[in-house]
């Protein structure tokens, strides 16, 4: 048996080590996630529910608040219409809530998902919108 001296690891060691979360597909950020923006007239809200079928996604706003809630869970049912061959438990379950920026006219609010992406679009009340302003010179 052959001793080895112990010394602590420092981080110099950690950084030659390849890190898998470092690349751009396996981050966090790249699989779940929520992003808010706003354009002139709306307020835009984008949240990742990959694997959720849009009847099972519900939104809600209230007051300043955006609720996203989207759940899947495979059935009894579908499982029957299948032949298995291979079998991971298949569920999907995000549960978002942001605020927005700013007053939003909840009631015209549109949704809708493509590619896993639900994009809400919130159409901004006219006091929040920008007012162009004109500047005159002093005295004309």
């Amino acid at each position: 048996m052959t001793l080895v001296k112990w010394s602590p690891i420092t981080p110099q060691l950690f950084s030659q080590w390849p890190s898998f979360f470092e690349d751009e597909d396996w981050s966090m950020d790249s699989h779940q996630g929520l992003s808010v923006y706003e354009t002139d007239n709306n307020v835009i809200v984008e949240a990742n529910v990959a694997g959720v079928p849009e009847d099972n996604i519900d939104v809600s706003v209230e007051g300043g608040t955006v609720t996203i809630k989207a759940e899947y869970q495979e059935t009894d049912e579908t499982k029957k219409r299948k032949k298995v061959v291979y079998k991971q438990a298949r569920e999907s379950k995000y549960i978002y809530t942001t605020s927005v920026p700013c007053p939003i006219k909840a009631e015209q609010a549109q949704a809708e998902v493509e590619n896993g992406v639900l994009t809400l679009t919130l159409p901004k009340k006219s006091e929040a919108k920008p007012k162009k302003i004109t500047v005159k010179a002093k005295g004309k």
